[in-house]
């Protein structure tokens, strides 16, 4: 065969081989793009509250009506002693920032934030976030009330006896046990995949009495997040 047939059969082979293997690559991207998962987006801000002092500031009873910055939420104060927790700290003192303290619930108290206008999804890459500080062996869970109205605690408690420390918690790593709202004790076994895609609302519970004034035993919460998509309440659409 002259040299230069052998030349153009091999340039030849050589273009069908890079064309084989061009469709080969596209069409396995393709399959690839076709079978990958969703992208999942991190969660955007639900609502956030860094509480708001009466002007004479100190401690006092939670003023209900005034006690939030967010005019967009509503406080709830839950537990047969609830309404002992007490509002204290300043915004100027970031040894003692505007929190509320259980320290005066003589039994399990907590409290729950209401989006006027929202429903929280907390599936997904949902957060909460919260600075808390305790006392003794108090810890602050995470609490949520479905749409259902059941009420739920999370495992997992935080606070430090040491400093004001800010806790991040991924909410696809909690386990959940039902809240009875009226004792706020824990009653059954594990929920097994409740339904966070429509929450009500969402709190914080020291599931032991408090102490009193002095070390012993408190917790106290101050700023909160919450990273969730919104889902409008029927009520607000039918507006």
């Amino acid at each position: 065969m002259p040299r230069r047939n052998v030349i153009v059969s091999t340039v030849t082979c050589f273009i069908v081989l890079i064309a084989a293997h061009s469709a080969w690559a596209q069409e396995r991207g393709q399959a690839g793009q076709r079978g990958a998962a969703p992208r999942v987006t991190r969660a955007p801000l639900f609502f956030r509250e860094e509480w708001k002092q009466t002007p004479a500031g100190g401690e006092h009873p939670v003023d209900i009506p005034n006690a939030l910055s967010n005019p967009n939420l509503e406080l709830k104060l839950i537990g047969p002693t609830g309404k002992e927790i007490l509002m204290t700290g300043s915004a100027t003192d970031e040894n003692n920032p505007i929190h509320l303290w259980t320290g005066m619930c003589t039994t399990p108290c907590g409290f729950t934030f209401r989006d006027k206008n929202n429903m929280g999804d907390l599936t997904g890459l949902a957060r909460i976030k919260m600075v808390t500080k305790v006392s003794g062996y108090h810890q602050v869970r995470p609490i949520v009330k479905l749409a259902d109205g059941t009420m739920l605690v999370a495992n997992r408690a935080e606070g430090s006896t040491v400093d004001w420390l800010e806790s991040d918690i991924a909410v696809s790593e909690l386990r959940w046990r039902k809240l009875d709202p009226a004792r706020l004790v824990t009653v059954g076994d594990w929920v097994e995949k409740p339904d966070l895609s429509r929450v009500d609302e969402i709190g914080f519970a020291d599931l032991m009495p408090g102490s009193g004034h002095g070390q012993g035993g408190w917790s106290d919460v101050a700023r909160v997040e919450v990273h969730a998509k919104s889902v409008k309440r029927e009520s607000a659409t039918n507006q």
